[in-house]
């Protein structure tokens, strides 16, 4: 059971569940999965043979990233300056962009999974969960298969979110009929990976989310056996909501999204929503009181031109917060540690026209740390401690990027961003990126294969 000793460590990010904090000049330890011993001057002497001991000195140790948001097949469909989000509304978008997501086959999902997580890796990215919802008929069911199957190459702890959507287009929805799937078919795949992959125990590397994609593309009675599944499977549940489709929900319905969703029981602390920018007090209110959870999005916000989601109220109100990077299709890059910097500089902007302040810098790196962990149901990820899982990144400050930065690690990530890859990322023990390179693949065989993938589809 290998384990490495950190040396030396300019600085450790910890939690003890008070909120982080900072250990100066200290050592890790860790023992397979698991984080042993976090303090200075570890002795060596005893330690098992395999341990491997590594200098750090310079480096700032942060616990691993966890993303509450994603669509990786989306990184095949990105860089479009043609979908201008800034003449079009979300639903106009999705118009648009919903057939070309439909001509995708069974590899580009697999591929373009292992282009997301490759890139949230180098970012410090250690959990990963992904909303995947596009199912072309022509793709077959196992995409998240596959997607497993990409997380276990890359060594990536990866929560699946297995959406779906079951209202035609000729009902109102924005879906072409070639990515349409009935409730039953949807619920039975949920059931089948469930069984399939689903693991509650500590250190999981694998668990899956009931997740419709959301109430404005499914039936009303997709949600309702959505929430009798996961209640009866245990595991968690996770829509869009908020994101301009209000409106029209109030119209079918009679009610706003929130309202509907806890209408059907898809509300609770089991529960997460993406985006929720439009959302009112009152609702956000409600979704705090339910303890219903939000991952917030930032990079979408800037391209929908619409409002700057209200972390501050959502923080004053008691939401539980995470943070998601989104789909690349409205993202165009992987980069949760981007999205850190990215969510502190908007509310920033519109921090004069808020009834509440902003939060701290450190606060956002909570979102992406111990927020996430919470959205997932996780309590072995998304801090550094002793007994915590060995999920991690560090950064060598020994760099002039950050002369002038290094007397506050709590504030850096969001405060001045972090514009190159770690120089160190550990997965559950084990380590994934190290010096440029991933542990035990070539980079440039992966691109390849990616590329390949991508040119056998005419967009």
């Amino acid at each position: 059971m290998t384990g490495y000793l950190l040396k030396n460590c300019a600085a450790i990010i910890v939690d003890d569940s008070n909120g982080p904090a900072v250990r100066r000049n200290a050592d890790l330890l860790t023992s397979g999965p698991a984080i042993q011993a976090i303090g200075q001057n570890l002795s060596q002497e005893a330690l098992p043979a395999d341990t491997i001991v590594q200098d750090a000195s310079g480096w700032f140790v942060y616990p691993g990233l966890v993303n509450t948001h994603h669509h990786f097949f989306q990184c095949f469909v990105r860089n479009r300056a043609d979908l201008d989000w800034t003449k079009l509304s979300v639903i106009e978008w999705l118009d648009r962009i919903y057939p070309i997501f439909s001509r995708l086959n069974e590899d580009c999902f697999y591929h373009s999974s292992v282009t997301a997580m490759a890139e949230m890796i180098k970012h410090g990215c250690t959990t990963a969960f992904d909303h995947q919802y596009c199912f072309p008929r022509h793709a077959g069911k196992r995409l998240i298969d596959r997607q497993f199957e990409a997380a276990d190459l890359l060594g990536m702890r990866f929560h699946a979110g297995r959406g779906g959507n079951t209202l035609p287009k000729s009902e109102g929805s924005t879906i072409p009929d070639a990515m349409l799937e009935t409730t039953d078919e949807f619920i039975a795949d949920c059931a089948r990976l469930i069984d399939s992959y689903h693991d509650a125990g500590a250190f999981s590397m694998r668990q899956v989310v009931v997740a419709p994609c959301q109430p404005v593309n499914c039936y009303r009675e997709t949600l309702v056996e959505s929430v009798a599944l996961a209640r009866d499977r245990g595991v968690r549940l996770h829509t869009h909501v908020g994101e301009g489709e209000s409106p029209v929900i109030q119209a079918r319905h009679g009610m706003r999204t929130v309202d509907y969703c806890a209408e059907l029981g898809f509300a609770g602390p089991d529960s997460f929503y993406a985006h929720c920018w439009e959302l009112t007090h009152d609702e956000l209110r409600k979704m705090a009181a339910s303890g219903t959870g939000v991952s917030h999005c930032p990079e979408p916000v800037y391209l929908v031109g619409a409002e700057v989601t209200d972390i501050p109220a959502m923080a004053a109100f008691g939401l539980r917060i995470g943070l998601g990077c989104d789909g690349a299709a409205s993202n165009d890059n992987s980069n949760l540690m981007h999205c850190i910097h990215s969510a502190y500089m908007l509310q920033c902007l519109t921090a004069s026209t808020r009834a509440h302040p902003v939060p701290a810098p450190v606060d956002f790196l909570s979102y992406a740390t111990t927020g996430g962990a919470s959205l997932l149901g996780r309590n072995d990820i998304g801090r550094l401690g002793p007994g915590m899982a060995a999920d991690l990144f560090a950064i060598d400050t020994r760099r002039m990027d950050y002369v002038g930065t290094r007397h506050d690690p709590l504030s850096l990530i969001a405060k001045v961003g972090i514009g190159m890859p770690t120089d160190l990322t550990m997965i559950n023990g084990r380590i994934v990126w190290q010096a440029g390179e991933f542990t035990g693949l070539d980079e440039g065989q992966l691109f390849a294969a990616a590329e390949a993938a991508l040119a056998t589809v005419e967009f």
